[in-house]
């Protein structure tokens, strides 16, 4: 029996390889069921060449859905008065298909359609499950499908990087609140305003947020309706490839958030029961309905379901150049009961019959078929049961994503920052709750996302400084608090990256403590963007703190990519005083120190490092960073030998503040 490396180094793993073995012999099974002898899954994956709306070739229309349910299909246009007439009725073909051929002058672009369904006892009118692009009504609030089919197609003006990047520094973003507008953002506006932010800032990748179209823009973009169809409340199709375009022309890499873990219920705007039936995508009775997110969940034992699916991910590849994806709610897809509740704290809880194996051979086959399309893409996956394999590559045996996101990182920030007060914390608790991870798996490091953001919680700089933001960031104005607070942010996200393994990601704004939470417009709210906008012109002004803490990322960011520093796998512990709250460790040939008390100082501190000399490169309490400048980063510090390479130096450690120690080259 095949068992993989990983699993063999792993003695708590070894007792359930046969069932890791069996979902590995599951997936290729189905690829090859899927594909046959001498096919890809890329080749597999062509639903959206053949189903909806395209030119025939000769210059007319033909219209092609899936809806084994349904009687009669009718399309509903200007042309047919919006009504079902036989001229615009699909013809039924073989498994479920159906068919619709239209002369080229009886629709042309920018007109509006949608379908009439109809079936046993029932009908509805229904957005084409595989449309391209969708829009809404502005007063009627209606959505429509729309004819996109523009005289000239965009003409892309640099190639998409043909590797991955090597460490992705991931800015996340969603257009829509990219602008300081009491309004929706635009792609173009996004493209113009942020993206020479995020070049500056030293980010090479972008996930953008809410790509998909979703009805409700409250719902952040991960209620999909339409799942090949890039948002319009964020303009056209061209303007969003533009903005990939342009991010590839800065050597910046753009993966979307794309939602596959489940699809809002609307039956109008989206799939559900799109034939007539709850089981044509997803699973009838309880199991397709999620109890928490008030969802529809897939069926991924069907084979039309993971065509649509694979075809979706190689669209979004191949349509907008995307350079790869983050998988949302994959604890979701991977766990009968969605995970929830489950604390996962034994192996059993991966291999105790609750695991949804369908959907683990479709997150497989997903990445095996996005890496086979563009080598150069990315897979992360956002699950935070610490599911084994998820994130090793499928020549060791894994499920194939690049990456999976530490969730439990911000969990852990917020959980202490709410319940401890910082002269409490405990560094060695600290150091082995950031740095753990399954050494056969790449990890993305946060501190927060827009998870942490969303009103009902709080960002970081929030529970730090709380109402004190609100009054004294300015640089003039003195206030303990908030110099507490800007001193904890800057090394919270230090230490967060330091012990990263493979990653970092930050949510737009967060960089300069945004203040306030995100909520979108709602009834509860009166319709209200205030909080759905970044206030850009808060970093921009400089007789506030803001800009500070953006300086503080830039140069940490830039830091660790001119370095390389997160290629250095090892994090020798150099120092570890739980009463002193002194923590210092190395990466390559740097040495980090942190100094966790308020109140206390430390002269000639004793830190055992690498014999040599040492200078600083990066301190969090520098004045250009809001600092008090205590720290003299003229100095170099000698490490005397001690033997064997080993060294000891003395260093002043100022309370509240970290620093990076570069070793010179002899």
């Amino acid at each position: 029996m095949f068992i993989p490396d990983y699993v063999r180094r792993d003695p708590f793993l070894m007792p359930h390889a046969r069932t890791i073995t069996g979902r590995l012999r599951k997936a290729y099974d189905k690829e090859k069921q899927l594909v046959g002898t001498t096919g890809t899954l890329a080749d597999f994956a062509m639903g959206h060449h053949y189903f909806g709306l395209h030119r025939d070739g000769e210059g007319g229309w033909v219209f092609r859905e899936w809806a084994p349910n349904a009687a009669k299909i009718y399309l509903l246009c200007e042309r047919s008065h919006w009504q079902a007439e036989e001229g615009h009725a699909f013809r039924r073909m073989d498994e479920g298909h159906w068919e619709l051929t239209l002369p080229a002058d009886a629709l042309k672009h920018g007109d509006l359609y949608k379908l009439l369904i109809c079936w046993d006892g029932g009908s509805g009118e229904r957005i084409p499950a595989w449309a391209r692009r969708v829009v809404q009504d502005p007063h009627s609030l209606v959505f429509n499908a729309q004819i996109w089919d523009p005289p000239e197609p965009y003409h892309w003006q640099h190639e998409r990087p043909t590797e991955p990047p090597v460490n992705p520094m991931i800015y996340e973003s969603h257009a829509g609140m990219a602008t300081e507008a009491y309004r929706v953002g635009t792609w173009e506006e996004f493209r113009m305003n942020v993206l020479p932010r995020i070049e500056q800032a030293g980010y090479n990748t972008i996930q953008l947020m809410a790509v998909q179209e979703h009805p409700f823009y409250g719902s952040f973009g991960y209620h999909v309706s339409s799942f090949f169809a890039a948002s319009s409340r964020f303009g056209t199709p061209e303007e969003l490839k533009a903005l990939v375009d342009d991010a590839h022309g800065r050597g910046i890499r753009v993966i979307m958030d794309i939602v596959h873990s489940h699809a809002v219920k609307n039956e109008v705007e989206g799939i559900s029961r799109y034939d007539g039936t709850y089981y044509q995508f997803f699973h009838d009775g309880p199991r397709g309905e999620h109890p928490a997110w008030d969802s529809r969940c897939f069926d991924y034992g069907k084979d039309q379901v993971l065509h649509f699916l694979l075809s979706n991910c190689r669209y979004w590849l191949e349509e907008f150049r995307f350079d790869g994806f983050r998988f949302d709610g994959v604890t979701s897809m991977i766990y009968l009961d969605h995970g929830l509740g489950a604390d996962f704290m034994s192996y059993d809880q991966y291999f105790n019959l609750n695991q949804d194996e369908d959907a683990i051979v479709y997150l497989f086959l997903a990445n095996k078929l996005i890496h086979e399309y563009h080598p150069g893409a990315i897979t992360v996956a956002e699950e935070m049961s610490g599911m084994p394999g998820l994130a090793a590559p499928e020549a060791l045996g894994g499920i194939g994503f690049d990456y999976r996101l530490s969730m439990g990182v911000p969990d852990f920030w917020i959980r202490t920052i709410k319940e401890k007060k910082v002269d409490f914390w405990h560094v060695g608790d600290l150091f082995y709750q950031l740095k753990g991870k399954r050494p056969e798996e790449r990890t993305v490091h946060y501190a927060e996302s827009h998870d942490q953001a969303l009103v009902g919680d709080k960002s970081i700089i929030f529970w730090l400084m709380d109402k004190e933001m609100y009054v004294d960031m300015h640089r003039d104005h003195p206030n303990l608090v908030v110099e507490n607070g800007m001193a904890l942010h800057k090394m919270i996200r230090l230490i967060t990256l330091a012990t990263a393994g493979d990653g970092y990601l930050n949510f737009m704004g967060n960089e300069f403590g945004h203040p306030e939470w995100i909520d979108f417009p709602n009834a509860h709210n009166n319709w209200s963007y205030h909080y759905a906008r970044r206030q850009w012109s808060l970093v921009d002004d400089h007789s506030l703190r803001f800009h500070f803490l953006a300086g503080f990322d830039r140069e940490m960011v830039g830091l660790f990519r001119q370095h390389g520093l997160l290629s250095h796998k090892q994090l020798p512990l150099y120092k570890e005083h739980i009463s002193d709250q002194v923590l210092a460790f190395g990466r390559g040939h740097h040495v980090f120190v942190f100094n966790f008390s308020p109140f206390r100082s430390y002269t000639d501190y004793p830190l055992r490092v690498p014999a040599g000399d040492y200078h600083v490169l990066l301190n969090t309490d520098a004045q250009a960073f809001g600092g008090q400048g205590r720290l003299d980063e003229g100095l170099t510090y000698h490490a005397g030998s001690t033997g064997q390479g080993q060294g000891e130096m003395k260093l002043y450690v100022p309370s509240l503040s970290a620093f990076v120690l570069e070793k010179k080259k002899q």
